[in-house]
């Protein structure tokens, strides 16, 4: 199957499979922020140093990668990840990932923090993948949101939401919040504004 073979997507937009092959390799980084909490509940100290060497050790190989110098495996890892948008230039996408997992961890107690963390992971990634691949009802006024975009993430948050508080209210109005901020068309600044803004809901109900 070739990568250039194309597909339909929303009305009047045709995405390539190797967009689609992209998109999903880019998400299943980005859940892996979901074992954060976990490595947090171990040691919150050491947690935050490997999310912040990380960030230095990579923005280092984003920047020899961008100047013509691939480091190995990282390199390629990021070019295999990159939207359109990012060709030719560097990457932030993971380091605000890493930043609003540690702003999460920070600012908030832990069990608000997984929340954060978990709807940065799962609500993100299903608003992208099912907005991206499966939207059609297109909102302009929020650049290229879909509903269902926005919907999937408000479903993935409440489920996720839920497993850490058990709260059916704490569920939905960290849901709401999640899908209201994932709106907002800022790029990959969303991954710092979710986890503080759901986190910051949270905190109202643990």
């Amino acid at each position: 199957m070739s990568d250039s073979r194309t597909i339909a997507a929303k009305p009047g937009l045709e995405i390539t499979y190797g967009e689609i092959r992209t998109e999903l390799f880019r998400k299943s980084i980005h859940m892996m922020v979901a074992l954060v909490p976990a490595a947090a509940s171990i040691n919150l100290l050491v947690t935050l140093l490997m999310l912040g060497t990380a960030i230095i050790a990579y923005s280092v190989c984003e920047t020899y990668r961008v100047n013509g110098r691939t480091v190995a495996v990282v390199s390629g890892i990021t070019a295999m990840a990159a939207r359109k948008r990012d060709e030719g230039g560097f990457v932030f996408g993971p380091v605000t990932l890493a930043v609003g997992s540690m702003l999460a961890l920070m600012l908030y107690p832990s069990a608000a923090a997984a929340v954060a963390i978990y709807a940065l992971a799962f609500g993100d990634s299903a608003a992208s993948i099912i907005g991206r691949f499966f939207g059609r009802l297109n909102m302009p006024a929020f650049g290229s949101k879909t509903l269902e975009g926005t919907l999937a993430c408000a479903v993935a948050v409440f489920l996720s939401t839920f497993a850490v508080t058990s709260n059916p209210s704490a569920a939905v109005s960290v849901a709401v919040a999640a899908s209201m901020i994932e709106l907002i068309p800022v790029k990959d600044l969303d991954n710092l504004l979710i986890p503080v803004g759901t986190g910051m809901v949270a905190l109202l109900f643990i």
